[in-house]
């Protein structure tokens, strides 16, 4: 769609299967995107890991032991994601997500996944400066982990809660969409009980691009203890419903429920 067309109501919005870039260099925090990963992993999202070299080695010899280093470090990375399949990816960029950004693009992503600032109390969301870059305009869904999530006890998502950009049919269908892969409840209420804030960008944003209002933006770095996805405008995506046992009181796992 180009900038010049309307962002008219009755226009379908695009569906598409969640696939998802981690961005992971094993730095500071590094391990609490591939853990925000093997969540979205849980709901049926098609998980990568990316780690992107800002520069070459100048020798033959050095540019083969840097890069054999990075695979080495992606590896270690995807085995947190406890043994799911995960493709790795390897680019030379100067600039994180520019890299990031070529990635996607060549395997069809459409998520990136981060962690928050090295600098962030635990528990808490922080958007750092790759991901700022993105939530910029760009055409890429944003997830952010709290810092500390991958020293938290791993357990499936229950509620998720719908926070800035309600209005946003793509942002409702999306957390549907995960509530119905997972069996979570629905939310309004954006408080410490969630598991999964979901936001859609601002109602001026050009459609497929990513703008954050500045309410949405508070919602993520003073209010939020979960971890946020944050969608670009009309953007819906859908995660396959894994098979799961009935639940007690009958009600098979993964059955959309209202929201509270």
């Amino acid at each position: 769609m180009s900038g010049s067309e309307s962002h008219a109501a009755t226009e379908p919005r695009p569906q598409l299967g969640a696939s998802m870039i981690v961005s992971y260099d094993a730095t500071h925090n590094e391990d609490d995107a591939v853990a925000l990963g093997r969540i979205f992993a849980q709901a049926g999202a098609e998980i990568s890991l990316a780690y992107v070299r800002h520069r070459a080695e100048g020798e033959s010899g050095r540019e083969a032991l840097a890069v054999n280093e990075a695979e080495e470090l992606l590896l270690r990375g995807a085995a947190l994601l406890g043994g799911r399949e995960a493709g790795r990816h390897v680019v030379q960029d100067r600039s994180t997500p520019e890299g990031l950004r070529r990635i996607a693009r060549s395997v069809g992503a459409n998520v990136a996944v981060f962690c928050s600032d090295s600098h962030t109390a635990a528990g808490h969301v922080a958007i750092g400066n790759s991901a700022r870059r993105l939530l910029e305009g760009g055409p890429l869904a944003v997830a952010i982990a709290p810092a500390g999530l991958a020293a938290r006890p791993s357990r499936p998502l229950q509620l998720i809660a719908l926070g800035g950009g309600l209005a946003d049919g793509g942002a409702r269908a999306t957390a549907e969409s995960l509530a119905a892969a997972t069996g979570a409840s629905l939310t309004t209420l954006a408080d410490e009980s969630a598991d999964l804030l979901v936001i859609g960008s601002r109602e001026s944003a050009e459609p497929g691009r990513v703008e954050l209002s500045a309410a949405a933006e508070n919602l993520i770095e003073e209010i939020a203890r979960c971890p946020v996805l944050v969608l670009p405008a009309g953007m819906e995506l859908c995660f396959l419903r894994p098979r799961q046992p009935v639940l007690d009181g009958g009600r098979p796992a993964g059955t959309p429920l209202a929201v509270a």
